[in-house]
């Protein structure tokens, strides 16, 4: 690494995205303040079938016919997989041929950001995915952040991105969780304090000795989340469960960078793990977070483990160890949908599934399905539902007057016993 660009990932006074938007920018013109625009290389993007379509018809109505590098493109088919409708098997169908005639990538059958965290995510890339929740790669020390279909096309043809460098906001989070409490809990406990808007465009770095304590996919359920306070990206640094991690999938660190020691924030947040309990987002905001004791008792329809947000192998075994040897209460629809098919067959292999079906949990294939509400549990109209996922809105899931609620895996699992939202702790 030349001299102006190790001076800058040794500075002291800049924070993460600072760091990395001031050392890769495409000018080399030094270091960066917050708000100043840059133009960067992208070096992964990817899509779904929620946005691919429409940056494929874009992209070709460019006319420039070959995108930059087809090696940093991959396409995901996880939205609605396999197509419920002959519409949707269409949109499916034109990303293939897309695919096949560029040489792109496709993968059907993980959600995107499981996939992608498996397969091609590494510390200090700068990712632009075609999806909100692209933030979740952060928790591998990458700056990730979402991008929408047109601007996915324009990266297909340049390769670049410009972007305006955000503010940052730290996150210190101290102390050892407690019983019956997990990383859903954290994420809805910091979104609360912040607000739906609270860290809109800004940059969320996550500290302490609870970050460090965190396996990677509690990091990324905390870099997940942190879009529904707005984040332009969220970060937790690489340490050496990050580098276990990455061997265990047979990739390097492209570049680890860290926050310098007297780096500007815009907000410090102090979060004490210790005093943590359970905790739940109601309907229709996620930043609407309650106690547990708040909620309790409130009847539930359906009961959702999955997404890109705790639809992990740790997330499915929680649930598991919770109602092994039970059965799930005869007026809830307990379904179970694991992120990726690696997920789904380490926890088939280990024996998580078998334990879930045989309390009367309906396992699915990996599939975004029923958290954005188009196929495998969909809510009928006034039905309720508590969900694992990232987002509550009105209509979210299916019908305008369904509700859901936000919780971790351990509290959709005891409320699926009980047929009614559940402290977990009991159980544990």
């Amino acid at each position: 690494m030349e001299g102006p660009r190790l001076e800058l990932l040794r500075s002291d006074l800049l924070t993460f995205s600072e760091k990395i938007l001031s050392m890769r920018r495409v000018d080399g013109s030094g270091a960066v303040s917050p708000g100043d625009f840059v133009v960067v290389p992208v070096d992964l993007t990817f899509a779904t079938d929620g946005t691919a379509p429409l940056a494929i018809k874009v992209f070709e109505e460019m006319g420039n016919g070959r995108v930059w590098d087809p090696g940093r493109i991959v396409l995901n088919i996880d939205h609605t997989y396999p197509a419920a409708a002959e519409p949707i098997a269409n949109l499916h169908s034109m990303m293939r041929r897309f695919a096949g005639e560029q040489g792109i990538e496709i993968q059907e059958g993980s959600i995107c950001h499981q996939y992608i965290l498996e397969r091609h995510a590494s510390p200090g890339m700068i990712i632009a995915g075609a999806d909100s929740h692209t933030t979740t790669h952060g928790a591998l020390g990458a700056f990730a952040t979402g991008v929408g279909s047109t601007e996915a096309a324009a990266i297909w043809l340049s390769g670049r991105i410009w972007l305006r460098t955000p503010e940052s906001i730290r996150v210190n989070v101290d102390g050892a969780m407690p019983r019956g409490v997990f990383a859903k809990d954290l994420a809805l406990k910091i979104v609360g304090e912040l607000g739906a808007d609270g860290a809109n465009y800004k940059a969320v770095e996550f500290k302490g000795s609870t970050i460090r304590a965190l396996s990677v996919s509690s990091r990324a359920t905390l870099s997940n989340m942190a879009m529904e306070a707005g984040a332009k990206a969220a970060i937790v640094e690489v340490d050496e469960k990050t580098r276990a991690f990455l061997r265990d999938a047979g990739r390097e660190p492209l570049l680890e960078v860290h926050s310098g020691r007297y780096a500007e924030y815009s907000e410090v947040l102090d979060v004490d793990a210790s005093r943590l309990e359970p905790l739940v987002a109601a309907p229709p905001r996620v930043d609407n977070v309650k106690s547990i004791s708040e909620v309790e008792g409130i009847e539930v329809h359906q009961a959702f483990l999955g997404s890109c947000t705790n639809g992990r192998l740790e997330d499915l075994r929680v649930a598991a160890d919770i109602v092994k040897g039970k059965r799930i209460h005869k007026g809830v629809r307990f379904i179970v949908t694991p992120a990726s098919r690696a997920v789904y067959a380490d926890a088939l292999m280990d024996g998580t599934l078998e334990t879930l079906a045989r309390a009367g949990a309906v396992v699915t294939n990996p599939t975004c399905g029923a958290c954005v509400g188009t196929h495998l549990g969909v809510l009928a109209s006034g039905e309720v539902c508590v969900s694992a996922s990232n987002r509550n809105f009105t209509g979210r899931m299916g019908a305008r007057d369904s509700m859901v609620y936000l919780a971790s895996p351990a509290t959709v699992a005891a409320s699926a016993l009980e047929g009614k939202i559940t402290d977990p702790r009991r159980y544990l």
